[in-house]
């Protein structure tokens, strides 16, 4: 039975969907309740403790909704959802609230985007669930998290990435009058690789909520790299791209804390540190392996770690970082081109011409004008 507060919020939102379209996909703006639940954040980023009631609650969900339909209104899933919205979302939250909530099956795919990757997507139900969780944890384990952790994260990304690369590259060369070294690591399989006890494990630290980790148990334990194996996190779930922050801020904080490593920056399993002298990072190198093989049961791509100078060229996030500028990885310009010409879009290029802009493309984008002159004037 729903309480009094959730009664009045069903009643008020069913005379709101009264005169709804029914093929219309309805927003909402709860008002006072927003604010009430962006208070609860706030208390959350504090101390994470009795935040179950704030996950399941019916104005999160509904938040959760709103923030979820962005750029997914036409899908056919989701407008069958929303069809019955209300009852639904309260179908939601009942499950919740007597724990009899069960995360569904998920929907493979491939895509090649740089690499092929096989993605696991979920029901809209199971979904609405992962940024319900997420609203609530984020703002508390974003905190947590160290300054050159980028991926993922609100005002971070790849941009601002390759702009903190340079900026320790003229840090550590001395305005490039000193040789600087880089030492470029990569994890080998790394959603297939996280480990659910460890990454739970983790999680209990933070969490002094039984029920919240249980729910976080049931959507971890919903997905397996491996028949059989408690390992691996989908590629296709929100919940996947806070949790594996969470993992590997253990290492972040073992090499800023144990190692001292002061020119350090990770965007999700690539990672570069940068330093004045090769030896100094050819004697990390073992360290770093060690604690994620035994701390983390990860381990480094033995094909993508190497250690050079950054005037010979650097290839991170898709660009190779020279001293004075940086210019375009060969495969993601071919890559760029191939994508062009199946779908040459006025959007399609103006995003390409931003993500140039962040290089030395002068070539590449008058190519564009060219090929393309009449979508680039509209």
């Amino acid at each position: 039975m729903l309480n009094p507060r959730a009664n009045r919020i069903a009643s008020a939102l069913r005379n709101m969907l009264y005169n709804t379209h029914p093929y219309q996909i309805p927003l909402f703006d709860l008002g006072e309740n927003r604010r009430a639940i962006e208070r609860e954040r706030e208390r959350g980023k504090r101390h994470l403790s009795h935040i179950y009631d704030d996950i399941i609650s019916v104005e999160n969900l509904l938040l959760s909704w709103n923030e979820f339909l962005r750029g997914k209104r036409k899908r056919k899933d989701v407008a069958r959802f929303s069809l019955h919205l209300i009852d639904n979302i309260f179908a939601l939250h009942r499950q919740l609230s007597q724990k009899t909530y069960r995360h569904g099956s998920y929907h493979a795919f491939r895509i090649n985007d740089p690499k092929p990757r096989n993605i696991h997507k979920a029901d809209v139900c199971d979904r609405l669930i992962h940024h319900a969780i997420y609203r609530i944890l984020y703002p508390y384990f974003d905190k947590k998290f160290i300054f050159d952790s980028f991926s993922c994260r609100k005002n971070k990304g790849t941009h601002r990435a390759i702009k903190r690369f340079r900026e320790f590259g003229r840090k550590v060369s001395r305005n490039n009058t000193r040789t600087a070294w880089v030492l470029k690591g990569d994890i080998r399989r790394f959603f297939a690789s996280i480990d659910h006890t460890l990454l739970l494990h983790i999680l209990e630290r933070h969490i002094d909520d039984a029920e919240t980790v249980g729910l976080l148990r049931e959507v971890i334990g919903s997905f397996y790299a491996r028949e059989n194996s408690r390992i691996g996190l989908p590629l296709g779930n929100l919940t996947s791209q806070l949790l594996i922050n969470i993992y590997m801020n253990e290492f972040d904080q073992f090499l800023k804390r144990t190692l001292k490593v002061h020119y350090y920056i990770r965007y999700a399993d690539d990672f570069v540190i940068l330093h004045e002298s090769k030896q100094c990072l050819t004697s990390l190198l073992p360290k770093i392996s060690e604690f994620l093989e035994t701390t983390l049961n990860l381990s480094l791509h033995p094909d993508k770690v190497f250690i050079k100078t950054l005037a010979s060229g650097v290839d991170f996030l898709g660009w190779v970082h020279f001293p004075h500028h940086r210019v375009l990885r060969t495969t993601t310009k071919r890559r760029m081109f191939i994508k062009l010409r199946q779908n040459h879009s006025h959007a399609s290029l103006a995003s390409y011409r931003g993500m140039l802009s962040h290089g030395n493309t002068y070539k590449l984008l008058l190519r564009l004008y060219l090929e393309y002159p009449d979508e680039g004037r509209k």
